[in-house]
């Protein structure tokens, strides 16, 4: 249930409408809108806070469509962390995103494995660690790292540790706040639980 309840759009001031639209068309690029999620409910719950909105998602918007890493890698970071901090929403959000990148069902239901199997390539286990060691200790292991610095350039090691970092936070947000999955979510709810 919701603690802090979406404003309606029809409530937006109309300079939030205009950086939610500029936002939003700068990360679908050139997919259909129809292809996304709307995100209704949790740009309804930012929208109660424009100030912190719009800082948020500027931030949001470089880990989304300004990173270095490839759509593919960042959804394993991002679902990763919804799986282990068992957020549903940010979960399903990005279950969809994930297929956008290319990812199978079943890649995506893999993510959400106690620990990475096997069956993935070194780079993508390494993806699915790293995340682990930093929302569990807070830093990447020196293994880990090794394995990182051997694949992934400087800039993209530091759009790993971004990305997972405020994708905890927003677990964390929309945990707290009790943002509900939109009706456009509700198919892409977590089943590894």
């Amino acid at each position: 249930m919701a603690r802090i309840t979406p404003a309606e759009k029809s409530e937006w001031s109309p300079d939030l409408v205009g950086f939610i639209g500029e936002f939003r068309s700068s990360v679908l690029g050139d997919t259909p809108a129809d292809t996304h999620p709307a995100g209704a409910n949790l740009l309804g719950t930012l929208a109660r806070y424009p100030a912190l909105a719009k800082a948020f998602l500027s931030f949001n918007g470089h880990l989304l469509y300004g990173s270095t890493l490839g759509d593919r890698q960042r959804e394993l970071l991002i679902l990763r962390v919804a799986a282990v901090r068992q957020c549903d929403y940010e979960w399903a959000q990005h279950a969809i995103l994930a297929e956008i990148a290319g990812m199978s069902k079943a890649e995506i239901d893999r993510i959400a494995a106690a620990v990475p199997d096997d069956e993935w390539v070194a780079a993508d286990r390494a993806l699915l660690t790293v995340t682990d060691e930093l929302l569990s200790d807070g830093v990447v292991g020196a293994r880990t790292w090794e394995i990182l610095a051997a694949e992934f350039e400087q800039n993209q090691l530091m759009d790993i540790v971004f990305t997972v970092g405020t994708y905890d936070m927003l677990a964390m947000a929309l945990r707290s706040f009790g943002v509900e999955p939109d009706d456009d979510l509700k198919p892409y709810l977590p089943r590894h639980r």
